[in-house]
């Protein structure tokens, strides 16, 4: 009998954020749409990935400080730094057997920087 693959799910929330940082020597603020994607394979009792209350509420949390502020008085040189950041900073709130699988900023461009988990 041939075994049935695992599905892999996943879900995101997102948050608007506005910040500044130095590019080619001139100041440059940007509107990003932040994402942030949990998986893992199968569903939980509920039929979720994870709570989305508590991934919602530690991204507000880790947003609110970074509104309006200049990247590099926050030690961030820019946007993938920013974006690691948040990375670290969410990982636990994806408790196993869920991971937090990427973090990604899009401006209002279109243009998007993703990191992975």
């Amino acid at each position: 009998m041939a075994q049935v693959p695992s599905l892999v799910f996943e879900s995101a929330v997102t948050r608007p954020l506005s910040v500044v940082f130095r590019s080619g020597g001139r100041w440059e603020g940007h509107d990003y749409l932040v994402e942030v994607v949990a998986a893992r394979e199968g569903l939980d009792s509920f039929d979720v990935v994870v709570d989305f209350r508590d991934l919602e509420a530690a991204l507000d949390r880790s947003l609110a400080p970074l509104q309006g502020q200049l990247l590099s008085d926050l030690g961030l040189d820019g946007p993938l730094a920013l974006a690691r950041r948040l990375l670290a900073e969410l990982a636990p709130f994806a408790p196993a057997p869920a991971r937090l699988q990427e973090v990604a900023l899009t401006d209002g461009r279109g243009r998007r920087l993703s990191v992975f988990g």
